[in-house]
């Protein structure tokens, strides 16, 4: 039987990158998955077919957008058994300077208060000995110039995790962190130049980039009954990065 056989999942940002990877999976490892999506129906309905998971179209900057998700996956699953946080948007490269209000709201929408209803609406309505587990960057622990949102917003969730893990432990249920280094993703490499992409792998441990499947893995231990040991951790997915 695989180890998933009867859970239910959520994922956020599932249609490419991590999301998509970490959707692979635990449908691979028996889990029924909602996933949700904010833009390409094309590339949702190829990770739909490819693995049977439900998509669901959601902008996480917006709450009516989240309510409707959350009632889906109520309406869909046998129950809320494993959630992976994995949305994020960034501004790319800016100084603080030249940041507006407008970026700052959509940032912390979707990468910090979307994590919080998400992590609320799963305080509530997950299932005994459940899985919460959300995705950060190594950027909180190694700040880069022109990042201050998105490590400031990576860096709220982080203690989301820390404090729902006490609230939640008595029920069973772990709530954890994943922070990914230089992984291989849309995200990375419209962030960075070519050239700077191809210095990376020096400073890893283990000479390469990541990729999404590394990460995906990461989550599946962590959601799987092996993960039942650890909760309030950070765990430090990077290949060796910067050791």
């Amino acid at each position: 039987m695989s180890v998933l056989s009867g859970k239910g999942a959520v994922v956020t940002g599932g249609s490419r990158g991590i999301g998509r990877a970490v959707v692979e999976r635990l449908t691979d490892d028996g889990a029924q998955v909602v996933f949700c999506y904010r833009s390409s129906d094309e590339a949702a309905q190829e990770v739909a077919k490819a693995t049977g998971a439900h998509p669901v179209r959601a902008d996480l900057g917006s709450r009516a957008d989240l309510e409707r998700l959350f009632a889906e996956a109520e309406a869909r699953l046998p129950g809320l058994d494993i959630l992976v946080n994995n949305a994020a948007t960034s501004e790319g490269h800016k100084s603080v300077a030249d940041l507006t209000d407008d970026e700052y709201d959509r940032v912390f929408a979707v990468n910090t208060r979307s994590v919080f209803l998400a992590l609320r609406w799963a305080a509530r309505a997950m299932r005994d000995d459940g899985r919460i587990i959300t995705i950060s960057t190594l950027n909180t622990k190694i700040p880069a110039p022109g990042l201050s949102l998105y490590c400031g917003s990576k860096g709220a969730v982080e203690q989301f995790t820390k404090v729902a893990s006490r609230e939640l432990g008595g029920r069973g249920i772990t709530v954890n962190t994943v922070s990914s280094g230089a992984t291989d993703t849309d995200m990375l490499r419209g962030a960075n130049p070519p050239e700077a992409l191809e210095r990376t792998p020096a400073f890893t441990a283990l000479g390469r980039l990541g990729r999404p499947d590394d990460i995906a893995a990461v989550v599946a231990f962590l959601a799987g009954p092996d993960g039942r040991w650890v909760t309030g951790q950070n765990l430090l997915a990077t290949g060796g990065l910067f050791v």
